[in-house]
C-alpha cells in the first residue's frame, strides 16, 4: 500500500510563496506520475499539475502557468509544488497523488493540506 503525506500549506498574503511537499511511503515506491489538485470550498477538485516519475516534461493547469511549478526528487520519493505569485483564488485544499499506468486514474492520494492567501 502506498502511503501519501502532504505538507506545507499555510496562510499567506497575496503575491507570496508557499512550497508544499508531498511524501510516499509504504512500497518501493516507482509511480508512472505523480499530480497537485486542489478543491476549494463549494467547487470541484481541479488538476494543478502533474510530473512523470522518469523525467518528462511536467503538465499544469492554465490557471496556474507560470505562478506554479511541480518537481520531484526520486531518492526522497518527494515531489514538490512550487507557487509563486499567490492570489486568493488559489485558496484550496491541496491533494497530492500518484498512478502506476498511464492510462488509469490517479489511485492514490494524500489527506490534503490547507493553502489560504488572503488579499
Amino acid at each position: 500500500q502506498v502511503q501519501l503525506v502532504e505538507s506545507g500549506g499555510g496562510l499567506v498574503q497575496a503575491g507570496g510563496s508557499l512550497r508544499l511537499s508531498c511524501t510516499a511511503s509504504g512500497r518501493t515506491f516507482s509511480p508512472y506520475a505523480m499530480g497537485w489538485f486542489r478543491q476549494a470550498p463549494g467547487k470541484e477538485r481541479e488538476f494543478v499539475a502533474g510530473i512523470t516519475w522518469s523525467g518528462g516534461s511536467p503538465s499544469y493547469a492554465d490557471s496556474v502557468k507560470g505562478r506554479f511549478t511541480i518537481s520531484r526528487d526520486n531518492a526522497k520519493n518527494t515531489v514538490y509544488l512550487q507557487m509563486n505569485s499567490l492570489k486568493p483564488e488559489d485558496t484550496a485544499i491541496y491533494y497530492c497523488a500518484a498512478k502506476f499506468n498511464n492510462l488509469g486514474p490517479y489511485g492514490y492520494w494524500g489527506q490534503g493540506t490547507q493553502v489560504t492567501v488572503s488579499s
